[in-house]
């Protein structure tokens, strides 16, 4: 949080408000207080002003008697300085507006000498008038305080509507899929970022002409390499319809079962490399239950050959919206990874479905399975899992990987009953 950028300039905005409101608080209370404070001052002189050797003696009744719904703290006392009730006050004490201590308690005293040489005082106790001083500055504040809160809750809001862009560029950027690597738009960012984003493009633009660069390669060598491939074969299929000593046809056949291998590795190769080229394809509306029937055309000779009870378990008529090659391929690797794990006398079952609206393929087989530490790499180009005995390329999950980072599909591994590994496809 300390280092983003948002939480920075809001931080310090909103300290830098929160301060210049305490500031302007205490100010507006320390003006409010002293204006309070002069009111009454000016309240008792007014007072003081009324008082004439006529009305003295009545002012003076009137002021002990109680106001219903007054304050008690900010009862006016009058009375003639030297008599005793209800204040002790010095006989010396100057005219005018002062303060002063009686009995212990603060009060506030306007001192007038009248014509006839009486001199009265007009005494309120300083608690009430500064808990009305202080009410009233109150009154001033708060205002201002609420709109300070506002002003944050505001400044939050406006905040985080800047960012939004940047947020939804970023959201969009980790959200998309590791073949898209087109350039990023800019149109709605504030200039201050846009040169980032044009930076982020060029390293972009450099990174797909590079990447492109590496899969011409591939498949430049992928392609390259089968004639001199189909040439070797032909040699040795020639070589094999020949008469032969039986060492030197163990050999021939060690080599027939390399060059096979080869092949496979070439087709899955330009394959890979097919499917890593091409951004976009027109996708159909396929059946599943027809994609299944052509893959187990082409790969029952495979299950036969091990002797493996292969088909289909599921009767639900499932269609997807997909390419129709890269469904075919997809299901064909996983099909055939299947077989080729599967030992001798087990089984392969296909089956399809809908889940929560999203239609589904399931491969599941009676191999080894994968160990759960395993299952993260097997989707890595050339990753094979240690100790497996069977002949391949470890091409085959990376190309199914591939395909459904294209169709936006997920790819999840589990653990078959009783034993063997369970793919499922969720489209």
């Amino acid at each position: 949080m300390t280092r983003s950028l948002q939480f920075r300039l809001s931080a310090w905005l909103s300290a830098l408000i929160v301060a210049i409101a305490a500031v302007g608080g205490v100010i507006a209370y320390k003006t409010a207080l002293h204006e309070a404070n002069e009111l009454q001052d000016g309240q008792l002189k007014q007072i003081a002003a009324l008082v004439t050797p006529r009305t003295l003696p009545v002012m003076e009744r009137e002021a002990l008697a109680r106001v219903a719904g007054a304050e008690p703290e900010a009862k006016l006392v009058i009375q003639t300085i030297g008599e005793r009730a209800p204040l002790a006050v010095a006989p010396d004490l100057p005219d005018g507006l002062q303060n002063a201590i009686v009995d212990g308690t603060p009060w506030r005293l306007a001192i007038e000498t009248l014509d006839d040489g009486t001199r009265v005082v007009i005494a309120q106790k300083t608690k009430g008038r500064d808990e009305i001083a202080r009410n009233s500055a109150l009154a001033t504040v708060m205002p201002f305080a609420a709109l300070a809160l506002v002003l944050l809750a505001a400044l939050h809001l406006i905040v985080g509507r800047m960012f939004r862009p940047l947020a939804a560029l970023s959201a969009g950027l980790d959200t998309r899929p590791e073949h898209d690597l087109s350039a990023l738009s800019g149109d709605a960012l504030p200039s201050e970022i846009a040169p980032f984003v044009v930076a982020i493009n060029r390293l972009l633009a450099r990174v797909e002409a590079s990447v492109a660069v590496q899969r011409r390669f591939v498949a430049d060598a992928a392609h390259e390499l089968r004639s001199p491939l189909t040439a070797l074969s032909l040699q040795a299929e020639r070589l094999n319809a020949s008469e032969l000593p039986d060492s030197a046809r163990e050999r021939l056949d060690a080599l027939r079962r390399g060059l096979a291998r080869t092949r496979s590795l070439l087709h899955q190769l330009l394959t890979l490399a097919r499917l890593q080229q091409r951004t976009d394809a027109d996708a159909t509306r396929l059946r599943v239950q027809e994609v299944f029937r052509n893959v187990l055309e082409d790969l029952m000779p495979l299950a036969e050959a091990k002797q493996i009870d292969i088909g289909v378990s599921s009767v639900e008529d499932v269609f997807i919206h997909a390419p129709q090659a890269d469904l075919t391929i997809m299901v064909k690797n996983l099909v055939e990874n299947a077989i080729r794990y599967t030992p001798e006398g087990g089984r392969v079952d296909l089956a399809t479905g809908i889940a929560n609206a999203r239609p589904w393929i399931r491969v599941e087989d009676s191999g080894p399975g994968i160990a759960p530490g395993e299952r993260a790499r097997v989707f890595d180009p050339f990753y094979r899992v240690l100790g497996s005995d069977v002949d391949g390329s470890g091409l085959g999950l990376s190309i199914v990987g591939t395909i459904a980072a294209r169709m936006g599909a997920t790819i999840e591994l589990a653990d078959a009953t009783p034993r063997g590994l369970v793919v499922t496809v969720t489209i």
